[in-house]
């Protein structure tokens, strides 16, 4: 049997039952952890690092059906050592002992609730999925680690965001819970004892009363009606096209997806209700103003740029996993290519003018994606007098849509 003791947030002796450790043959865990317990005597002790070669020391304690014991820091089943343990021995092997994991003891220090929380964790990651998810969502925890800690986050993030460092977390003399602006954190060195980072939208942080916990629901339904977005002279992206849109776009919680052109911001808004990081590109004063006002009306983050394609996607920083193209004019093969370069996984492009269908295919082609298309061209039931029915039919749309191949990802900015 593999026992697992998490010893919580405390920097003091972990709180581990004697009985638990008596008869251990084995007992690892970090240096801190092994020099505050007494060990049973003739017990090995193994301090964790590389975890590869403490596994096989485990391995070999169990083949022969000797008692081990692993300590571990916080809640040992939270983004801890039960999952390897688990994968390699077998759960019906495990006897888990959970500690208080640092997200809840942070939110405690806060007197927030953390039902409504999404945990996304960069230690030893790509930092990249947590700069996104704290874009897209108001109330993140952050485990950190090396090269991804406050300042990395801070300097990644706008300044909507309110950032919240706990570090040395159940050290009486030591502990600090600081709340800083993403610039703030970026200027500092916070040094190794952060335990965790919360990134807040202090307006949005109590929440809702929540049934489930953590990654927010998928909305019921999507591509909705044109109604429900404020735009111009019904210049929006009709909910047909959308959905074929969204479909082939993707977007999902962790995802970066630009909308260019955006002009009321539909595809944007519906992209940020499915869980995805969004930027909006339009270039006129009032579509910014106007896919704002829909972002705020659906309770979505959108950023919005001012600003003209191609010239404006030069100053974004990340590269998206996909993007939707759904203007452009003469410049729209420039437009494509210039988005083609930069997405991860999609390129979805909008056109209404026959005449730009061949050029926006060659600029996908050229950039190494696969590329399929439709053209999409339906009719809507109408009222008429006398309570009966017509069809009217909507203008026709071509919707392309690249598909970047894995030899293409070669250039794309990691």
């Amino acid at each position: 049997m593999i026992t697992v003791v998490g010893t919580g947030t405390s920097t003091e002796a972990p709180p581990v039952p004697g009985d638990v450790l008596a008869g251990a043959a084995l007992v690892v865990g970090g240096r801190r952890h092994l020099d505050a317990v007494r060990l049973p005597e003739g017990a090995e002790r193994i301090v964790l690092g590389p975890l590869a070669p403490a596994l096989d020391a485990i391995g070999e304690y169990v083949g022969k059906e000797l008692p081990v014991v692993v300590l571990a820091s916080g809640d040992p089943g939270f983004f801890g050592i039960v999952r390897a343990l688990a994968e390699r021995f077998g759960a019906g092997r495990l006897d888990v002992r959970p500690g208080v994991s640092s997200v809840a003891t942070a939110f405690a220090r806060l007197g927030l609730p953390w039902d409504d929380a999404v945990v996304v964790s960069a230690h030893g990651r790509d930092l990249r999925t947590a700069v996104t998810v704290c874009r897209a969502h108001p109330k993140v925890a952050v485990l950190t680690g090396p090269g991804a800690g406050p300042a990395e986050l801070g300097a990644a993030l706008g300044d909507d965001r309110v950032l919240v460092v706990a570090s040395a977390l159940g050290d009486p003399e030591r502990e600090r819970v600081e709340r800083v602006t993403p610039a703030e954190a970026a200027a500092r060195d916070w040094g190794t004892a952060v335990s965790v980072v919360l990134c807040l939208d202090e307006t949005r942080a109590l929440g809702a009363v929540r049934t489930v916990a953590g990654v927010p629901a998928r909305p019921d339904r999507w591509a909705l009606d044109e109604s429900e977005f404020a735009h111009r002279d019904s210049m929006i992206t009709k909910f047909e096209v959308r959905a074929l849109a969204l479909a082939r776009l993707g977007p999902r919680l962790g995802d970066l997806v630009w909308d260019v052109g955006a002009g009321s911001g539909s595809v944007a808004v519906e992209c940020a209700r499915l869980g995805a990081a969004v930027v909006a590109v339009e270039k006129t004063g009032d579509g910014v103003e106007r896919i704002r006002a829909n972002a705020r009306a659906h309770g979505v983050d959108v950023d919005v740029v001012h600003g003209a394609a191609p010239a404006a996607l030069s100053g974004l920083g990340d590269d998206p996993d996909a993007v939707f193209v759904g203007g452009g004019g003469r410049e729209l093969p420039t437009i494509v290519t210039a988005c083609a370069r930069r997405a991860r996984r999609t390129v979805v492009v909008a056109m209404a003018a026959l005449d730009r269908v061949p050029a926006a295919r060659e600029a996908l082609t050229g950039a190494g994606f696969t590329c399929d298309g439709v053209l999409l061209q339906s009719s809507r039931l109408a009222p008429l007098p006398g309570d009966v029915t017509r069809l009217a039919a909507t203008n026709p749309v071509f919707l392309l849509w690249g598909i970047r191949t894995p030899a293409s990802s070669e250039g794309v900015a990691q």
